[in-house]
């Protein structure tokens, strides 16, 4: 693919070095796909609050990981898949939940599985859902709050997921085990 520098702290921008010196303390080092948007300092930090905010939303750690891993394999992106296998693995999201997710099997609960087809849907339809498939998803036990959340989510997948297309992204060391 595109031939994007991945950045370490040695080659970074100035103004991205506070940033991915952030990664470093989250992650214990620079992941690569941190690296390559090193290059624009606004989008490492507008990626970095994006994962913040949305880790603050209502939902808790396999709902999050619905959110993260539905988009992840819907744009199928090499990096970002196992990338949030080991995360999930970090917060403690069951390991069947996360197989599901990346095998495209039916979610352990219905409200997992409300979550997934809505994020699906917002996905696909580029947030044109119909009120009949909201209505379902409020019936799940979701609300209006959650809906724009999942958006959040989009948000913080859509710079990632096509990023790592354009990067071809490297998988990091930590990741590789979760690669399928």
């Amino acid at each position: 693919m595109n031939n994007l520098t991945v950045h370490t702290m040695a080659t970074a921008p100035e103004a991205s070095k506070p940033l991915l010196e952030n990664s470093i303390k989250n992650f214990g080092s620079i992941p690569s796909l941190h690296g390559v948007m090193a290059e624009s300092p606004a989008v490492l930090e507008a990626y970095q609050m994006l994962h913040k905010w949305f880790q603050e939303t209502s939902f808790n750690a396999d709902e999050l990981t619905v959110v993260w891993q539905t988009i992840n394999v819907e744009h199928n992106c090499h990096y970002c898949v196992p990338a949030h296998a080991a995360i999930a693995k970090m917060m403690k999201v069951d390991d069947a939940l996360t197989a599901a997710l990346r095998h495209g099997e039916p979610m352990p609960t219905a409200k997992l599985q409300a979550l997934h087809d809505m994020t699906l849907l917002l996905v696909r339809n580029r947030g044109l859902v119909d009120e009949a498939e909201v209505q379902k998803f409020y019936a799940a036990g979701y609300s209006q709050k959650e809906l724009l959340e999942i958006i959040l989510g989009m948000a913080q997948k859509v710079m990632s997921n096509y990023i790592n297309h354009l990067a071809d992204t490297p998988i990091d060391e930590r990741f590789a085990a979760f690669v399928e």
